[in-house]
């Protein structure tokens, strides 16, 4: 009896990933998937009235997820939000908001919620959240005055990228350090091996 040919393997998912950060287009890479395209969602990015920061966060993926057109392919979206107790820190467009940020989180501990949506070509959104909670050592004047110079802090949530000299300033840290660099890559990776993406 000849053998029959071996039916042909579906192809792959494809992705549009949802955001304009560099930082996410690097994080993703390291699971082996290589966007379609990159597309950031226009969205009003201001919390509700007492607004808390889990909901705000999970809120803001799911809203950046269904703001960019996937037609036959997944999109991918995430969002990170710093904050202290039930306040959510804004990013930091300017210096003065970046030292008061620093300032209020200095010797303290504070936590970053990184959300993550996946929307299917149906429509279907699934999305998971990290909580990294993040503790700075007690900062003085003259080590904020030396991190505000160096620029990291420019559109940074809580007014810091703790994958910059940030980094030295923490002294300890609980949690995903994707999830602070502003992709979890555990709860990414379910949703794409959930969506059926090849990652090992």
């Amino acid at each position: 009896m000849p053998e029959q040919p071996d039916a042909e393997a579906p192809p792959a998912p494809e992705l549009i990933l949802a955001s304009a950060s560099p930082r996410r287009r690097e994080l993703i890479a390291r699971l082996g998937v290589i966007p379609r395209a990159v597309a950031a969602a226009d969205i009003d990015e201001t919390p509700a009235k007492l607004e808390l920061p889990r909901p705000y966060a999970r809120r803001m993926a799911r809203e950046k997820a269904l703001a960019v057109p996937g037609g036959d392919v997944h999109v991918l979206s995430g969002d990170t939000v710093v904050a202290v107790g039930r306040r959510i820190l804004p990013k930091a467009e300017d210096e003065t908001t970046a030292r008061r940020c620093l300032e209020l989180l200095s010797g303290r501990r504070h936590h970053v919620l990184s959300a993550v949506a996946l929307k299917a070509p149906d429509g279907t959104l699934h999305e998971r959240l990290s909580d990294t909670i993040v503790r700075f050592k007690p900062l003085s004047p003259a080590e904020i005055d030396a991190y505000i110079a160096g620029g990291e802090w420019e559109g940074k949530a809580g007014g810091y990228a703790i994958q910059g000299s940030a980094e030295g300033l923490i002294a300890w840290i609980s949690g995903s350090h994707s999830g602070v660099v502003g992709l979890p890559l555990f709860e990414a990776r379910a949703l794409l091996r959930t969506a059926g993406f090849p990652i090992g």
